[in-house]
């Protein structure tokens, strides 16, 4: 049976399981002018306890796990994967730790950007666009092309390309599921465009 008193937030608390032992085992703290009278509701019983010994409760320290683990153990349980993706991105948002005034700041919305270098300026005037690939780090970068035109075949050859065939490299990069470029080991970073800018790779002294 527990007792909280509505008063300040003390935490002191009244925790009493058997509450004749209770009143048997413990003196009051006060001493009282006439004998305790029978205790014969919760309001008797309340007072009654208020006059022997408060516990004060503290808070007990929580452990603390790495999201990861908690992840790994609701995956070994078999927990269903869209909710298992939802519960980490809460704990990883629970976990951030916040600003002074408690409010998260927003997310950076981010884009990618390519940066010709052009010291004999020789690429066009005006603005141009252009891909963010990745390929193997021992290939040759002249395979790139021939990378993506082997993803967009075997994409064309299968029953959804043959309905919505990729005819052009910017159709191919932006419509074609990753699968066949990684079987050709071609990754694309952006599926649209991106603008190019470019630099004559120097740094001004001012």
């Amino acid at each position: 049976m527990n007792f909280t008193p509505q008063g300040p937030a003390d935490h002191d608390v009244v925790a009493v399981h058997h509450i004749k032992k209770f009143l048997a085992l413990h003196d009051p703290i006060h001493a009282r002018a006439s004998p305790p009278r029978q205790l014969r509701n919760a309001a008797d019983l309340y007072i009654a306890a208020r006059s022997y010994a408060v516990v004060s409760l503290k808070p007990f320290p929580m452990p603390k796990i790495d999201v990861n683990l908690v992840a790994e153990i609701l995956k070994k349980n078999q927990l269903d994967p869209k909710l298992l993706r939802q519960v980490i991105e809460e704990m990883n948002l629970a976990a951030q730790p916040e600003g002074p005034d408690g409010d998260k700041p927003p997310a950076v919305k981010k884009q990618f950007v390519v940066l010709a270098s052009d010291p004999d300026n020789r690429l066009p005037k005006h603005d141009f666009v252009a891909w963010v690939l990745q390929i193997p780090e021992d290939e040759s970068v002249a395979t790139t092309q021939d990378r993506i035109f082997r993803g967009a075949y075997d994409y064309n050859a299968s029953k959804k390309g043959r309905l919505y065939p990729a005819k052009t490299v910017g159709e191919a990069l932006e419509n074609v599921p990753a699968k066949f470029f990684k079987e050709a080991e071609v990754w694309v970073k952006s599926k649209v465009p991106v603008l190019v800018l470019k630099t004559d790779n120097q740094i001004p002294k001012e």
